[in-house]
């Protein structure tokens, strides 16, 4: 049986913002790992207009809602996924690192060259 996709039954803007954490994560301008395989996320962007930067990513703002959404930190933090630690930012625990939210090519925009 293939494993079950979103097992956790994370709504959609909760895989949003945490699909933006995980790119964050690998970002050393915004994350720095930790001895226990997470990852510390830091210095949490801010929209300019109606989109941001991460990496050689664009985020469009209205993809990035959940990022000053509570509601969001505490049901990520109750699945096991980030422990917050805000304002300051957000570790993500390694389960949070691994999730597949398989939304990464719809709201991270690349580009092509």
């Amino acid at each position: 049986m293939a494993p079950k996709k979103n097992p956790l039954s994370l709504n959609p803007l909760q895989l949003k913002t945490l699909t933006l954490m995980q790119e964050l994560a690998r970002s050393p301008d915004h994350a720095a790992p930790l001895a226990d395989g997470s990852v510390r996320v830091m210095a949490l962007p801010h929209p300019h207009g109606d989109h941001f930067h991460v990496g050689a990513a664009v985020v469009l703002a209205r993809d990035a809602t959940g990022l000053g959404n509570p509601a969001v930190w505490t049901a990520l933090e109750r699945k096991g996924l980030i422990k917050p630690e805000l304002p300051d930012g957000v570790v993500l625990t390694p389960e949070g690192l691994a999730y597949d939210t398989g939304l990464a090519d719809q709201i991270l925009h690349r580009g092509h060259h």
